[in-house]
């Protein structure tokens, strides 16, 4: 029953993250034209600016349309495992930190396959200076199953200069930080393994004080346990 509900937990928190990555996405694709910008809070440092790509987290892409079925398949398989891994979790009674880190993944993971494997076929395309993007077209999307394109938005330049003459291989050239686009599916995957790497050794050193109590529990039960009654030894009466 405990297992029960901390399924039911941990899927929650899976679907609720995954609602928020796609509600933001079909909001920008259905709102905006491809490359607009959005300062937030008027700074040009927090922005929302509209690019899609095919490939993995953060823009980064394999090339080509075979290169995009096979990413997209790899995610399908990921996806599988970490769900496979996550019910193990849950059986051996895991702590929801542990949970929570994995079903971060996992919902970003989910969120960017969605991408991967509909967008391309319930969205028109979105153009540069264009209308934006029709969600469910009657002319039917822009590309076939298993290859749209991943949308991405937050856009956080927070700064930029130009690296010293004297640094090694970069030397006097311009950097912006943060320059990747991305999206909420990005920022689960990336939470959760940095949680992962972080707080490990307290997620699983818990695991095993657990254990150790439930042990000692059980032992103690068991030495608590009265044993029979001994009969005494039948003694001859002649």
């Amino acid at each position: 029953m405990k297992a029960l509900k901390t399924a039911h937990k941990v899927s929650l928190f899976i679907l609720f993250i995954l609602l928020v990555d796609q509600l933001v996405k079909i909001w920008v694709k259905t709102n905006m034209s491809y490359g607009d910008e959005i300062f937030l809070f008027g700074w040009d440092r927090l922005r929302i600016h509209f690019v899609e790509n095919n490939g993995m987290a953060f823009g980064l892409s394999l090339g080509g349309s075979w290169g995009k079925l096979l990413l997209s398949l790899f995610r399908i398989v990921a996806v599988g495992f970490l769900i496979y891994y996550l019910r193990v979790l849950i059986k051996n009674k895991a702590s929801f930190g542990l949970l929570a880190c994995f079903g971060l993944i996992l919902a970003g993971a989910m969120g960017n396959i969605l991408d991967s494997v509909f967008y391309g076929v319930i969205f028109s395309d979105s153009i540069p200076g264009g209308p934006a993007a029709i969600l469910f077209p009657p002319e039917g999307g822009y590309s076939n199953l298993l290859h749209g394109r991943v949308v991405d938005m937050f856009y956080f330049p927070i700064f930029e200069g130009n690296f010293p003459q004297w640094f090694p291989f970069w030397k006097g050239e311009h950097y912006i930080f943060f320059r990747p686009v991305f999206n909420v599916a990005d920022s689960a995957i990336t939470i959760g393994v940095l949680s992962l790497i972080l707080f490990h050794r307290s997620f699983f050193t818990a695991e095993t004080d657990k254990k150790q109590q439930e042990t000692a529990v059980t032992n103690e039960l068991i030495t608590a346990v009265p044993e029979g009654p001994v009969e005494s030894p039948q003694t001859d009466s002649n």
